[in-house]
């Protein structure tokens, strides 16, 4: 029994001191057949972190220039205008642009300002750039009436994983209907606003088919979306034309959507830049607004050169266990390019772009300051440490 007692000793003996080495250290082999080392003391595993992206865009307002330069053999094709920017958009997550101008068709016509109306196929070239999220909530919403609503939801409804904002066709859908994304375990939720329609009167049956900016119907619209979405990201068509910096009210309009506990705010109509600033909500969050992007596309012929200069916002969030971290943000700054024929439409990221190609521009003959430095000085006035001047998609 003894020695059956010093067998059984030793043998736990060398079963321990075979996994250990003089180091104090001990090892293992995974399930993948790799060899790790191990600390004295196990560090605490970090938590699990997913991320995503949004990018955003401003204007894409459509003048006549752009859809007669792209009709060839009976149809329209605008996706040639998207071959330069399309791989700063197509990988995000989520991807947003306000639709300056109703999607039309032949029963309605075709036009530009003051009442504009743009042929359909540009919502299928704007889905293939990679938008997912198309804002209505702007001025020019009314320009065709309730018939251009109803023929911009009815296109969009040919696709797959893209959302309308702004309009409804129903007070069931205003008040039901939620845009909210999942992706990679993060909600993220979008509502859309404008100052007016032009002076055109919303219907009279239909008060509901266009979002306005009222600030108690707003209120209630985020309380009720917010305990459904990590992320509220809100679009606000505002602001004064051509005004490179911000005004009392559009501060206003922020400092109340930081009280609603919004997460991001995207701003559009001034066709121009303004800058981008990181309010403190009172709960101690970051809510980044962007004033204005600007221009996405356009042919604009008696504005200045600066409404050639939109930009590209980009987000990147971070999620570990319950919390939403904002990790990058910024603006990539893009040009409309268009030639002396008014032909030739294209964006391009301002870093990617040359005074050769300035000196084709159509504005060009009219305004001979207008090349890139002119451009590149303008967007770092505006956004200094946020300005991105690269693909973040290619790191």
């Amino acid at each position: 029994m003894f020695v059956k007692t010093i067998k059984a000793f030793l043998l736990s003996f060398f079963i321990v001191f075979g996994f250990f080495s003089c180091t104090g250290k001990s090892q293992y082999i995974d399930l993948a057949g790799e060899n790790h080392v191990a600390g004295e003391l196990a560090e605490p595993s970090a938590p699990l972190r997913t991320y995503i992206t949004i990018v955003g865009v401003g204007d894409n307002l459509v003048h006549p220039p752009i859809f007669e330069a792209s009709y060839a053999n009976g149809e329209y094709d605008f996706h040639y205008i998207f071959d330069h920017i399309r791989e700063y958009i197509l990988p995000a997550d989520i991807a947003f642009i306000n639709q300056e101008t109703i999607l039309g068709n032949e029963e309605l016509g075709f036009s530009g300002w003051p009442q504009f109306a743009t042929p359909p196929e540009m919502g299928s070239a704007i889905v293939a750039a990679g938008f997912n999220v198309i804002n209505f909530a702007n001025n020019h919403v009314l320009d065709r009436g309730e018939a251009g609503i109803m023929t911009s939801i009815g296109y969009l409804d040919n696709y797959d994983g893209v959302y309308y904002l702004g309009i409804h066709r129903s007070a069931q859908e205003r008040s039901g209907r939620q845009v909210i994304i999942s992706t990679h375990d993060i909600n993220v939720g979008f509502l859309a606003y404008t100052f007016g329609t032009n002076g055109i009167p919303l219907p009279a049956a239909r008060p509901y088919m266009v979002s306005l900016i009222d600030r108690e119907i707003m209120a209630a619209e985020i309380g009720a979306m917010r305990p459904n979405c990590d992320y509220l990201v809100v679009s606000l068509h505002w602001g004064e034309e051509y005004a490179l910096n911000y005004n009392r009210e559009q501060a206003s309009l922020a400092a109340f959507l930081a009280e609603q506990q919004v997460d991001l705010l995207i701003g559009h109509h001034p066709h121009v830049l303004q800058p981008m600033e990181i309010i403190t909500r009172p709960d101690g969050r970051p809510m980044p607004v962007f004033y204005s992007l600007g221009n996405f596309l356009s042919s604009h012929a008696r504005s200045s050169k600066e409404a050639l200069l939109g930009g590209i916002m980009y987000v990147r969030l971070a999620r570990a266990e319950e919390d939403i971290s904002l990790e990058e943000i910024g603006l990539v700054p893009i040009i409309t390019h268009f030639d002396v024929n008014r032909k030739n439409f294209g964006i391009y990221p301002l870093h990617e772009y040359t005074d050769e190609l300035a000196a084709l521009h159509w504005r060009r003959a009219r305004d001979t300051e207008k090349n890139v430095d002119f451009f590149m000085n303008m967007a770092r006035e505006l956004f200094g440490p946020y300005l991105i001047l690269r693909n973040v998609f290619l790191e």
